[in-house]
């Protein structure tokens, strides 16, 4: 049996903790057949261990493990997967997959074009019509984070929801940890020429910060009276959110979440200082000292597969042997001569969404060195 577990980040709010619940039973209507269960990092039981548990006490035999967090930080990085790494020694019999965060999706945009409107009709904002929106400029404000990746991703979000509005500019900031600060950004969008600023918190959740921001905002329109502010209704949960965690468990599911590995490091170098083992299935190794062997199905959706066949014969006193399946529809051959002897047999798949047709003819290409 096939089960989800959503993962939300729990509060002291009981009522927080129940919104969540109450939500993840939403999404759990839309999926046909696997078990859902919800599980908190802190603050709230169950916790990850005691959800998937749960679902194993219930028969499952595969956990999709979901976490409900805007952007892929240092709980989806370090702390579920270590959680997840637990229950694999737990239960060797038990597949388990791992999802994406909520991310960057285009339901993110009309989420947030649906909170503006809060301020004013959907027709003024949206569509531009009825307001001279040449010199207001949207503020959108995330908690803020310690990893550079998150942080980007708001940028990212900013940028394309710029280019489905019809206000002059969107710019971004955080509400704490990192810079540009709230303040920083209202100062800046003043300086750009705006004369009306909406500030837009991207939060899953109400709580101390949202009665903070109104309390910034009663200050700027003390300190800019010729200006005007307008603080839009939070992210939140919304229906549209029910898509894209239905998607999330879908392709967790299905073995085709597609993780961004490509800050891997930053949850390696953490996980040194955590009294933990790794043992995750995809095979690549890390000298940390210990082995990492990551199991969280990532596919890296790129529809293309690179076959190369490489032959290194090294005159450097080894030689080298490397074969390569790679489908790019190249031969490359270099043939160098050394005297100690590897083979490497590497066999690497890309399965990537977006299909690349390279057609070029053969060709042989000789290196003066060969770096290994």
């Amino acid at each position: 049996m096939k089960a989800v577990l959503f993962v939300g980040h729990g509060s002291k709010d009981a009522d927080g903790n129940e919104e969540i619940r109450a939500f993840v039973r939403t999404v759990a209507e839309g999926l046909e057949g696997p078990l859902v269960e919800t599980c908190f990092l802190e603050f709230e039981a169950p916790s990850i261990a005691q959800g998937i548990a749960s679902c194993i006490r219930q028969g499952a035999t595969h956990v999709a493990v979901v976490p409900i967090t805007l952007f892929a930080a240092g709980h989806a990085k370090i702390h579920i997967p270590a959680a997840i790494d637990e229950a694999k020694l737990r239960y060797p019999e038990v597949r388990f997959t791992y999802g994406r965060p909520i991310g960057v999706h285009e339901q993110v945009l009309e989420i947030l074009g649906s909170r503006l409107a809060s301020v004013g009709s959907k027709a003024e904002l949206h569509l531009g019509e009825g307001l001279d929106l040449e010199n207001t400029a949207v503020l959108v404000v995330g908690r803020g984070s310690s990893d550079a990746d998150a942080n980007s991703d708001l940028f990212k979000i900013s940028r394309l929801f710029w280019e489905k509005l019809k206000v002059k500019w969107v710019e971004t900031a955080f509400i704490g940890v990192t810079a540009p600060l709230m303040e920083e950004g209202v100062e800046r969008c003043l300086k750009l020429g705006a004369q009306k600023v909406i500030i837009l918190p991207y939060f899953l959740f109400t709580g101390v910060l949202i009665k903070r921001m109104e309390q910034l905002l009663e200050q700027y329109q003390e300190r800019y009276p010729e200006h005007e502010f307008a603080l839009a209704d939070y992210f939140g949960f919304h229906p549209k959110l029910k898509t894209i965690l239905q998607e999330r468990a879908l392709e967790a599911l299905e073995g085709e979440a597609r993780m961004n590995c490509d800050m891997c490091q930053y949850r390696l170098a953490a996980m040194e200082h955590i009294d933990h083992h790794h043992h995750h299935d995809d095979d690549h190794h890390h000298g940390h000292g210990h082995s990492h062997e990551h199991d969280h199905d990532h596919h890296h959706g790129h529809g293309h597969s690179h076959e190369h066949d490489h032959d290194h014969h090294h005159d450097h006193d080894h030689s080298h042997k490397h074969d390569h399946d790679h489908h790019h529809d190249h031969d490359h051959s270099h043939k160098h001569d050394h005297d100690h002897h590897h083979d490497h047999d590497h066999e690497h798949h890309h399965d990537d969404d977006h299909e690349h047709d390279h057609k070029q003819d053969k060709h042989a290409q000789v290196h003066a060195s060969t770096k290994v």
